[in-house]
């Protein structure tokens, strides 16, 4: 196991290395940005230290107790899985060091993998409220999107987009036989298009999953073709006036695969009535169809945002309050005796 450290890859369209260091100046200076802090110390600070030290040095409201020991102590670990046709797939894992592969921890699998975008990684306070509750965070590099160039974006769109979801089932798969979760403590999380990837994995093995958060998710994607953002979103998806890209777009649909009487996970549907790039109804018609087939007995919700969209541009008491709603969904769940309904 590494610690999180201040380092970076940039990749050119091939998958060939171009610079590390143009990347991380990049992070840190949009970080500088984000915080009101000086770019140029925050650089010389953070060279040759760990991510986490000067995070910790440039926010003093983290440097104080349990938080700034909590954000010292976490581990970032880059694995590879195999996924169901023998590609090894990469798997960041972030924990706390005194985490124990016993199969107890809560933890999140996160994935998206469309576009061709790359899951780069991040920081943002309020995690810390995650990992001090003993949670772990796993992103999964599905194919589809970019981690290893525009190859990797192929092997995940149209009619190859089936690899997608298979590669997340593989990391949820090797996080319970490697002891960092069981079934009954893990959550598949993904956003937009990475609505497909929530929805397929849990059409395709339910069992897998204690929790599903498909947010602002594309869940039918068949019909998405007729909404305002369907048409520019052909080339990555497909049409419905090709055959062939019909029957992706039918393998891809989360709605089309919900079948009676199985018993599905736990399911909260995120969404925003002013959403231009995928509309509510979309989440809307799952949640239905989630409710009336699921035979877990597990409850689905849909959370309906009314002053928002997409979540670009939400402002940070919303991000805060979704946070909230998605982890304590979670941790109740999971049976975490703090998040239980009190009793009258």
């Amino acid at each position: 196991m590494d610690e999180i450290s201040a380092a970076g890859f940039l990749f050119d369209m091939d998958g060939t290395l171009v610079d590390s260091t143009a990347v991380v100046e990049s992070v840190w200076t949009a970080f500088a940005d984000r915080h009101g802090l000086d770019a140029s110390e925050l650089l010389a600070h953070a060279h040759g230290r760990q991510a986490v030290d000067t995070v910790a040095h440039f926010l003093p409201a983290l440097t104080d107790g349990e938080r700034a020991d909590l954000v010292r102590n976490l581990v970032a670990e880059e694995v590879k899985v195999k996924s169901h046709d023998g590609l090894e797939i990469p798997l960041s894992i972030v924990h706390r060091k005194d985490m124990k592969l016993d199969g107890s921890n809560p933890l999140i699998l996160e994935a998206y993998g469309a576009y061709g975008v790359v899951d780069n990684p991040g920081y943002a306070p309020r995690e810390l409220a995650w990992y001090e509750l003993g949670g772990v965070y796993a992103t999964c590099h599905v194919r589809g999107g970019g981690i290893y160039g525009e190859n990797w974006h192929l092997a995940g769109k149209q009619l190859t987009k089936p690899n997608t979801w298979k590669d997340a089932i593989a990391c949820g798969e090797y996080l319970v036989r490697n002891g960092y979760t069981s079934s009954a403590r893990m959550a598949i999380d993904g956003g937009s298009a990475g609505g497909i990837t929530v929805g397929r994995a849990v059409t395709e093995q339910p069992d897998l999953f204690a929790v599903a958060v498909p947010e602002v998710g594309v869940l039918n994607a068949v019909r998405a073709e007729t909404s305002a953002n369907g048409v520019p979103n052909i080339p990555e998806f497909g049409s419905v006036k090709d055959k062939q890209q019909f029957n992706g777009l039918l393998e891809m649909d989360a709605f089309h695969h919900v079948q009676d009487g199985t018993k599905y996970p736990a399911t909260l549907l995120t969404t925003g009535i002013n959403d231009p790039r995928v509309p509510a109804w979309e989440s809307m018609k799952m949640a239905a169809r989630l409710q009336a087939a699921s035979a877990s007995g597990k409850p689905v919700l849909l959370r309906i945002q009314y002053d928002g969209g997409h979540g670009i541009g939400a402002t940070k008491k919303q991000r805060q309050e979704l946070a909230a709603d998605r982890w304590s969904f979670m941790l109740w769940q999971f049976g975490d005796p703090r998040f239980q309904p009190v009793s009258n």
